[in-house]
């Protein structure tokens, strides 16, 4: 599942005229650099969400021949993080899936990030994996929002100063579709309380990327990731 739909307000005045994830950076849009990451990780068939400039995006995830893409429509209405994975359910089936942001870029270290993620998923004891990225090895990790994480993996999310959390979320992760079971079954909601939740009884989990994380969410951040990518 990827989640195309924002309006991109924080990239203006770019997407006035374009959806944010039709934005280029250093010459390749931010649906196609997910998508590029996700064709490499074995996925073969992806469910994006659309709204924003809508018809745009579907001509151009028309044009894509390495993986088979459904769109998830939100003309109507914008249905946010958990509202989109909800309304996308009957296309994406009950085994657990990638869900991915369109904003998030990263320069692979050592394991690539999302086999990474494959090999620390574990159905057993955890219903939501985040891939998480260490404080001080991207750009765009602001504010004091973020995780920690014991030793057997399991995650507290925080929205406190102090002390400083030292790890993001990168905006990729694995869920199982039946975590939104007890959520509204239409209309806009976000993930939040779902992970809240799961972080209560413990099930929500987190992998730590070996990469360089670049979070691509106004033009300032654009020009940053495109001096970073083509150094």
């Amino acid at each position: 599942m990827v989640l195309a739909a924002g309006l991109g307000t924080r990239m203006r005045p770019l997407t006035d005229t374009t959806p944010k994830a039709l934005v280029t950076v250093a010459g390749r849009t931010l649906i196609d650099r997910v998508l590029d990451k996700l064709v490499e990780a074995g996925v073969t068939k992806a469910v994006v969400n659309v709204h924003h400039f809508a018809d745009q995006m579907e001509a151009h995830l028309a044009t894509r021949t390495d993986l088979e893409i459904l769109i998830s429509d939100e003309r109507a209405e914008l249905l946010d993080s958990g509202g989109g994975i909800q309304h996308a359910r009957a296309k994406l089936g009950e085994d657990p899936i990638f869900v991915a942001n369109i904003d998030s870029l990263w320069l692979e270290r050592g394991t690539p990030a999302l086999e990474a993620l494959k090999a620390a998923w574990n159905p057993e004891r955890m219903d939501i994996l985040l891939l998480l990225v260490r404080r001080g090895n991207g750009l765009g990790f602001e504010g004091p929002n973020g995780f920690f994480m014991d030793d057997q993996g399991r995650l507290t999310h925080s929205t406190e100063a102090e002390p400083a959390t030292p790890y993001a979320n990168v905006g990729f992760g694995i869920l199982k579709p039946q975590v939104l079971d007890g959520s509204p079954t239409a209309g806009p909601f976000s993930i939040l309380p779902v992970w809240k939740r799961l972080q209560a009884e413990g099930r929500l989990h987190g992998a730590v990327m070996d990469a360089f994380w670049m979070h691509v969410g106004d033009p300032g951040a654009r020009a940053a990731a495109e001096a970073r990518l083509e150094a």
